[in-house]
């Protein structure tokens, strides 16, 4: 089972092969730490946490960093309006990326640089590019000669002269159309050449250098981070699809300037977040922080299976229909996850030793080793998962399963170990003893509740009546038909 990946760079999908037999360099373009993050952040954090946790797997061992820009014109301004600092802004906003991804079930990366802690890789590439005729210096700004790199362009397909200035681009990055009273302008040799330094204004933190005061253009950042943390040829570049121009294009160019080799073997990027078909945006109101949807109720492994459900390349449509199928997907997968929780002891389960079905694994293995077809895996753990449930409910009813113990000590530990490598786990709090106190009628009143609290999408207030029920040893079974009940 060979593992493919589409390739930006290429635009075709390709045989995975590393630098390093065994070993992958993976790099994710990380956040601005100027805000809280958002459902956007929330996709791409989780599409590169399943695609390390995948590469573990298999069995490759992955040297994961994501780096964070902490110096940039947006948090600059937000630390003016708080009458605060950069450095104060950044440590807020760094500190609450990690609680937001913590609640989402994301892991740490190896290392997470930081821009103003890599001053001098950025400085010494700079000054690289500048000995090799690639930069320029102008009244205390570095631009890069974008036209002395003949193959600038190779990653987003763009060629220099069909871009016209004048006209806005349309990733939302480089800005062809300027004012040629702009003075940034006429320091430039070129106007598709971009700033790699900019000398420091009035009030502004600032870096001494070779060019004087100032601090790091936006893509010359991650060129450093790059060689610094992994060397000059990286396995996977990560990115999402907004950034394929100018910024990654930019560094292809920075870097590969100056080693004059390939900067990443496979560029890798993932779709965009729309929220009910339109644009995610502050302007438009539709705009929502990771800390707002989890806060008003939505189950974390909800939204990681929201996210699975789609090909990781393309848009995703974020809406209260696609987030309650989630949830209802979730419950489905962690009723099979808490299966062994609720069942072993009956079927006379000990601590045993991992045992996964090697058929259901390979099957898992092949589907996501076409360019990391997420949906296609979590297919696999939805048959586990309504398969456990179904034999839950014989074994309530019937005193015993249709398949014996160990083949489902099988199913159950595939199942966990699948649901683990897409980051899906279910939280196992101590069941307190079933006390069967509760009346049908009163059963069937808090069951009535629970639909209503779901027709209105309280999916909170669903979760806790159904957590309560099951504390007094009532299982509820969801289908097309409404909600069936038996006691533990």
């Amino acid at each position: 089972m060979t593992l493919t990946l589409y390739n930006t760079l290429t635009r075709r999908q390709e045989p995975f092969e590393t630098v390093e037999p065994g070993k992958v360099k993976m790099y994710y373009c990380g956040v601005t730490v100027y805000d809280y993050c958002h459902l956007g952040h929330a996709r791409a954090c989780i599409v590169w946490d399943v695609v390390r946790r995948y590469l573990q797997f298999i069995g490759y061992q992955v040297r994961y960093i994501q780096n964070f820009t902490d110096i940039d014109d947006k948090i600059l301004n937000r630390a003016c309006v708080e009458h605060s600092s950069m450095e104060a802004v950044a440590d807020r906003f760094i500190k609450a990326y990690f609680e937001d991804m913590a609640r989402l079930g994301i892991k740490e990366a190896d290392e997470y640089p930081r821009a103003t802690h890599t001053m001098n890789g950025i400085q010494r590439l700079i000054h690289e590019l500048e000995n090799k005729g690639f930069a320029y210096p102008a009244d205390g700004d570095v631009y890069y000669a974008v036209r002395h790199f003949p193959e600038y362009g190779k990653l987003s397909g763009r060629k220099l002269e069909d871009m016209q200035a004048g006209k806005s681009d349309a990733y939302g990055g480089l800005r062809l159309g300027v004012n040629v009273e702009d003075p940034e302008y006429q320091k430039k040799k070129d106007p598709f050449d971009f700033a790699l330094w900019k000398a420091a204004k009035p009030g502004e933190p600032a870096w001494e250098s070779p060019w004087g005061a100032g601090r790091p253009g936006w893509h010359i950042e991650c060129s450093a981070m790059v060689r610094d943390r992994l060397g000059d040829t990286i396995d996977i570049h990560a990115g999402g699809a907004d950034l394929i121009f100018p910024h990654h294009e930019n560094e292809i160019a920075q870097s590969e300037a100056v080693t004059g080799k390939p900067l990443a073997r496979y560029w890798l990027h993932n779709g965009m977040v729309k929220v009910d078909g339109e644009k995610m945006s502050k302007s438009l109101g539709n705009f929502t922080t990771i800390r707002d949807l989890l806060d008003r109720g939505v189950d974390p492994m909800a939204v990681r299976l929201f996210v699975l459900t789609a090909q990781y390349r393309t848009p995703i449509d974020f809406t209260d229909e696609a987030i309650a199928a989630a949830t209802n997907g979730w419950h489905t997968i962690k009723e099979g996850l808490v299966f062994g929780y609720q069942y072993g002891k009956k079927l006379g389960w000990g601590v045993g030793t991992v045992s996964l079905l090697p058929e259901t694994v390979e099957r898992f293995q092949e589907t996501v080793n076409n360019d990391f077809n997420f949906p296609g895996g979590l297919t696999v753990l939805f048959e586990l998962a309504k398969e456990l449930r179904r034999q839950g409910n014989i074994l309530v009813h019937e005193g015993k399963t249709e398949t014996s113990p160990e083949e489902l000590w099988q199913q159950w530990q595939t199942l966990v170990t699948l649901a683990g490598v897409l980051g899906l786990e279910a939280e196992i709090e101590t069941q307190p003893e079933p006390s069967n106190g509760l009346s049908d009628a009163e059963i069937e009143a808090k069951i009535q509740q629970r639909k209503e609290a779901r027709i209105a999408k309280n999916f909170a207030e669903s979760d806790r009546i159904r957590d309560q029920l099951q504390a007094e040893g009532i299982t509820l079974i969801d289908n097309r038909d409404g909600t069936r009940w038996h006691r533990n």
